[in-house]
This record gives structure tokens, sequence and C-alpha cells, in this order.
């Protein structure tokens, strides 16, 4: 029933959750936590991966690089 001589305005209000909702939003709290996780190990592997890989082989060029522009003709 609604305070009709009431000066505050009428706020809404949040339920509470059911235990159905509450067992939702665990499980999604669950999948989160497990994508995570299985992204981080994704991400290891591939940075052993290619550390396992190594640099390759090959030298640096004798040339070195231009530091400044080169006049105009």
């Amino acid at each position: 029933m609604r305070d009709v001589f009431s000066s505050r305005p009428p706020v809404a209000t949040v339920p509470d959750l059911t235990l159905y909702q509450f067992r939702l939003c665990r499980e999604a709290r669950m999948r989160a936590l497990i994508a995570a996780a299985t992204g981080l190990a994704v991400a290891l592997a591939l940075v052993l991966t290619i550390t396992a890989m190594g640099s390759p082989a090959g030298s640096t060029s004798p040339k070195p690089l231009l530091t400044t522009v080169p006049s105009h003709p």
C-alpha cells in the first residue's frame, strides 16, 4: 500500500535473490573463473612454445642505420 502522505519520492527496491537465481549467479562466476584460467593457460603455453623455438638463425645487417636525413641535391 502506498503512503500518500509521505513527502519522500517512491524508490525502486531490489528484491532478494531466490535460491534458483543465486545458483545461476554462482554458476556464472564459476564459468568466468574457468574461462579466465583457460585463457591464462593458453597464453602461458604460447609463451613457452615461442621461447622453446628460440631466436631465428641469422646475423644483423653490417650497414648502420641512417640516423639523419640526407641532404637534398
